[in-house]
């Protein structure tokens, strides 16, 4: 049994036909793990069911076939052991960030002090850049602002995981980059485990430990895992500079404009879908053992003539 902290065993999504049509599977066989402490994204194109996987680990969906372990329990409803941060900030629009925050953190606590709750909670807003609007309701925040409050209420609730669906999507490139320094520098202080959803190949790999690559819909299913062997401390500044990131990127275009749907019309011979192959792009393989010289073939032979 694998002992990782987020286990995916066979996860599978069908839709019933209308008309006397046929079911329409959007994901089958669909198997990883994630673990304690890992930042990981999944990557393909509209239609794979992405957004429907996020959903089945945050327990707000249920899969037709399979089922999803995390920390050893079954996951089988929403819980608060799972914070969740959608493309749009999902704030209630007539309470202040600030207790737009507290909301969450009272439901997760309900025992705490009102000092303790409203020190807890300025704490998060700090870390996302948020001091001194703390008091403004969401009409009065930007759309970078809104999705930071949506991020500190997350991180408040102090989850065992961090589920994204595409959050940084509808922001403009200037606050999107800004937020992901202060999302990779408050998942790096607080060691969280992260699973998220993002159309964008340089998001990912300046965020994540490893990348999942979905093939196409319908039937789609894990083609492959990327591990990411940048440095922890690479920057948006210092990322472009690494040696095997055009490498990582190339690899992650590539599957996106041919080989997912290559896969998809085609599984290859040996892919077993309960162990998709981890690749590491821009890093050399090992060399193979040397091939034994002339001189000591003709010794071997001598001794297997000896004896």
């Amino acid at each position: 049994m694998s002992t990782s902290f987020l286990v995916a065993d066979g996860l599978a999504k069908r839709f019933p036909g209308s008309k006397g049509k046929a079911d329409l599977t959007v994901f089958d066989n669909v198997h990883f793990t994630i673990e304690k402490g890992e930042f990981v994204c999944i990557i393909g194109h509209s239609g794979c069911g992405k957004t429907t996987i996020l959903n089945v680990l945050a327990g707000l969906d249920t899969a037709s076939g399979g089922n999803v372990l995390m920390d050893g329990r079954e996951v089988a409803g929403p819980s608060l052991e799972r914070g969740v941060v959608f493309q749009g900030h999902a704030l209630m629009p007539w309470l202040s960030a600030k207790k737009n925050v507290e909301f969450a953190v009272r439901s997760r606590w309900p025992d705490k002090s009102n000092k303790e709750i409203e020190a807890h909670c300025q704490r998060y807003l700090d870390l996302v850049g948020l001091t001194g609007s703390e008091h403004k309701k969401p009409s009065e925040l930007s759309g970078g602002m809104k999705q930071r409050v949506g991020i500190a209420r997350a991180f408040a609730i102090e989850p065992k995981m961090l589920l994204l669906d595409e959050p940084f999507g509808a922001l403009d490139a200037l606050t999107r980059g800004n937020i992901q320094e202060e999302l990779k520098k408050i998942c790096a202080e607080t060691h969280q485990t992260v699973f998220m959803i993002t159309h964008d190949v340089d998001e990912a790999i300046l965020l994540s430990d490893k990348i999942m690559l979905m093939s196409n819909g319908p039937q789609a299913r894990i083609a492959e895992i990327v591990v990411n062997t940048l440095p922890k401390s690479r920057t948006r500044e210092t990322l472009h500079k690494e040696s095997r990131f055009y490498a990582i990127r190339n690899h992650l275009v590539d599957f996106l404009v041919s080989r997912s749907k290559r896969f998809s019309e085609e599984l290859p011979a040996d892919y077993d879908p309960k162990n998709p192959p981890l690749v590491m792009p821009g890093v050399e393989a090992p060399p193979p053992p040397p091939s034994p010289t002339i001189s000591s073939s003709i010794e071997s032979a001598k001794v297997v003539n000896l004896r």
